[in-house]
């Protein structure tokens, strides 16, 4: 053995025994504080016995937890997400108390409450232990990442580099900061809540700002389909009613954002950003990875072989994560219950109900998804993958009920860039190199919701125009919140649909939708796009009352006799075709307006009236037609305003877009220069492609003749259309993947599917608090 492997060796013992011997320490010291928990004989013993059953207790309890731990967790698959997360402490305490039954001559003994509480402080005491060891033994460190750089490249059959160190592209990590407006985020570096954004703007040669500009409907759902699939065609709001089937979509809904998707694949002909050793977290979508947790369209995939859900199994097959984020996720409830009666005592305004569930629920979105999801990246960088993309909701669902300039959601801002900083300090010890994108989906915009403002919601106000009865008391609209609904899945409970909360009671009456300050009114019984004709006829005081309203900007409509038009105060009324920023009824909402409204206009699932909020560019206030004080959907404000922070290594997007743009496609702008910066969502995602390919190579599919005989890649939307072609690519030079049957060197077996069988999924690093050093991840 040589010198080397003699020094690795001695420090991993000498790493084992230190975790032990800090272990007996903590068993003795709870002995002798807790009544219930004993390590002597009745009749008392020596200290040198104490010590020794101490010593033998404590190591029983580690190997039971390195051993059984893992199979236990594998064992419950079919347990619900968040059921697991509470079961973890009471399988923590059966094995100590198995570990308690090994002592000889039965000197171990505590009740199974206190066996608990037990071995809830040895498992964390272990793993800060082990952690703190790991990281100042930077040799240790160095040795271990380079083995994983080893095996990735003994699996690849890729040649190691010639001086032994990182080779190879560089991989990307790009992490969506859900809901975080360009001036959101430049404000807090600014303000040093977020110091390791600060850093990496204040460093010259590091990464630049750059704002970009989202389509009318400002939501993850349609922001996030396009990043990751290309298009969000057809995607007019976060949620929207389908005539000829009945169905409302909504994007925070499985089966829907499996349709979506599946729309999306069909669109473009590309499985997706992430289709070449990709991995996807904590996202609505798939993007084409392999490599799925907490991802919202594959959790439509019914059965024991969902592979999102897999992502919280893997974090909690570490006891210490289950601990830590266990504890974490009541201190932040309880920081939730704080921070609302604060605001109610201080009758802080506006304000919104955030009792019931929600400090379970925003809980969740801060504490366990954010852990969850930034353990996974870090495993997937240790792995060596590609491209990552991750989503970390924290931000966006603390300021839908706090606001997006609070106090709580500043906080939540500075606990997420302590994630950064993690991220970003794995990225100096990985096997490959990373370049680290962070951007946003959309923004938010605050303002005092509609039905606070006004007395009533968006419904009522429609039930009113129709000459329909308005109860007395309005009712509060439900809140769209991918967390809420991420809370569901987790617990194996069916997304709620809006079918039974929004849909009529008669099919004559209209279907109303909100999607932040963005309203959308649908005729059931009118077939196709009602036009203005049809409406005045059948409700005709309806389109003046709602373009009267101070509450409301503009409406989008369709004429039989001019076409689409916009309608505003004092009965305006401009052709969609004639629309021009600046003027008319959306004057105030900025450039970009007029052509976002075009584009939605030309969708099949357009509602028959569009509604968008009022906005006051003083303030930069809208009104939600949902309960929200900050909120995002429609046109106005920060909302519209998201941001894109990249390495100064890769292509500037302006560069990227200019290169991509068809000569002479406009005769207003000189040919290969963009309209104005960087506008949509699908934009984006083509700036994001060509960042992969600069590092990776460019990506071709298998089969170059078309498209028509590749595999679908997605389950069929229940009772709708069968999932859409699509190729599998790889990265130039490479070999097609041993899957291809012979003679068929075009055609590519997709991988697992929800009826094939559960993959071994393994257990992620274990990432320490936002607060706490590098993880260990050397085993």
């Amino acid at each position: 053995m040589s010198d080397g492997r003699w020094r690795t060796a001695g420090g991993t013992l000498i790493r084992v025994i230190s975790v032990w011997a800090v272990s007996t320490l903590t068993l003795l010291a709870l002995a002798g504080i807790l009544p219930d928990f004993q390590l002597q004989a009745d009749d008392g013993d020596t200290v040198t016995r104490t010590a020794f059953t101490a010593a033998w207790g404590a190591g029983a309890f580690g190997l039971l937890s390195a051993l059984v731990w893992p199979a236990l967790v594998r064992a419950l698959l079919v347990v619900p997400a968040l059921v697991l997360g509470a079961l973890v402490f009471f399988l923590n305490g059966s094995l100590l108390l198995i570990a308690l039954r090994l002592i000889p001559d039965g000197r171990g003994d505590a009740d199974p409450e206190t066996a608990v509480v037990v071995a809830a402080v040895m498992s964390a005491v272990a793993s800060a232990t082990s952690t703190a060891l790991a990281v100042r033994d930077d040799d240790a460190y160095r040795r271990r990442l380079s083995r994983l750089a080893d095996r990735r490249r003994r699996r690849s059959g890729a040649p190691r580099s010639a001086d032994g160190e990182r080779g190879g592209p560089p991989g990307i990590v790009f992490v969506q900061l859900d809901g975080v407006g360009h001036d959101v985020l430049e404000q807090a570096a600014a303000d040093g809540l977020m110091p390791t954004v600060a850093g990496l703007l204040a460093d010259e040669a590091g990464h630049r700002l750059t704002p970009w500009t989202t389509d009318w409907s400002s939501q993850t759902g349609a922001s996030q389909l396009a990043i990751l699939h290309g298009s969000n065609f057809d995607v007019p709001a976060f949620r929207w009613f389908e005539k000829e089937t009945g169905t409302v979509m909504v994007s925070s809904r499985p089966a829907s954002a499996l349709e979506m998707q599946r729309r999306a694949i069909a669109r473009t002909h590309d499985g997706g950003l992430l289709t070449v050793d990709g991995a996807s977290r904590g996202n609505l979508f798939s993007g084409g990875a392999d490599q799925l947790a907490l991802v919202l369209s594959m959790a439509a995939r019914l059965g024991k072989g969902s592979r999102s859900r897999a992502g919280y199994f893997a974090y909690f097959s570490d006891p210490a994560n289950a601990v830590r984020t266990a504890l974490s996720f009541v201190a932040e409830v309880g920081r939730e219950i704080g921070q609302s009666v604060r605001a109610r005592i201080r009758k802080e305004s506006p304000r919104v109900k955030r009792g019931g569930l929600y400090p379970f629920i925003r809980a969740f979105a801060t504490v366990v998804e954010r852990d969850v999801v930034v353990a996974a990246v870090i495993g997937d960088m240790f792995a060596g993958r590609t491209a990552v993309y991750a989503d970390l909701v924290a931000y966006d669902e603390v300021a839908h009920h706090s606001g997006p300039h609070s106090r709580d959601a500043e906080k939540v801002l500075t606990r997420l860039d302590r994630s950064l900083g993690l991220i970003m300090k794995i990225a100096d010890h990985t096997p490959r190199g990373y370049r680290v994108v962070l951007l946003s989906d959309h923004g938010q915009s605050p303002g005092e919701t509609f039905a606070s403002r006004y007395g009533l919601t968006l419904k009522d106000l429609v039930r009113a125009g129709c000459g329909l009865p308005v109860p007395r008391r309005a009712e509060r609209t439900r809140s769209a919140s991918e967390a809420r609904d991420a809370v569901r899945i987790a617990l194996h409970r069916p997304v709620v649909g809006v079918q039974e909360a929004e849909n009529p009671a008669k099919p004559s009456e209209p279907v109303v939708l909100a999607s932040g300050n963005l309203g959308l009114l649908s005729f059931p019984d009118i077939e196709g796009r009602a036009s203005r004709e049809q409406l005045d006829r059948r409700y005709p005081a309806l389109l003046d009352t709602l373009a009267d309203h101070p509450g409301i900007g503009f409406l989008l409509v369709r004429s039989q006799k001019h076409g689409s038009v916009v309608l505003g105060r004092g009965g305006a009324e401009v052709p969609v075709a004639e629309l021009t920023d600046g003027e008319g009824p959306i004057a105030v909402f900025g450039p970009g307006a007029a052509d976002a409204v075009r584009r939605t206009d030309g969708f099949p699932h357009v509602a028959d009236v569009m509604v968008n909020s009022m906005y006051d560019p003083e303030t930069g206030r809208v009104h939600a037609f949902e309960e929200q004080i900050g909120s995002h959907g429609g046109l106005g404000g920060e909302q519209s305003r998201p941001f894109l922070l990249w390495p100064r290594t890769l292509t500037d997007p302006l560069d990227a877009m200019a290169a991509e743009t068809p000569r002479g496609d406009s005769p207003a702008v000189p040919a290969g220069v963009p309209r104005a910066g960087l506008v949509g969502a699908e934009a984006v995602h083509r700036v994001l492609a060509r960042w992969l390919r600069e590092l990776s190579g460019p990506q071709v599919p298998l089969r170059q003749e078309g498209f028509a005989g590749a595999v679908r890649v997605d389950e069929p939307f229940p009772d709708g259309p069968a999932g859409a072609d699509v190729p599998v690519s790889v990265r130039v030079g490479e070999d097609p993947p041993p899957s291809v049957p012979a003679g068929e060197p075009g055609r590519a077996a997709v991988p697992a599917r929800a009826d094939e069988p559960v993959r071994a999924v393994a257990p992620f690093p274990a990432a320490p608090g936002p607060d706490g050093p590098v993880p260990d991840t050397r085993g």
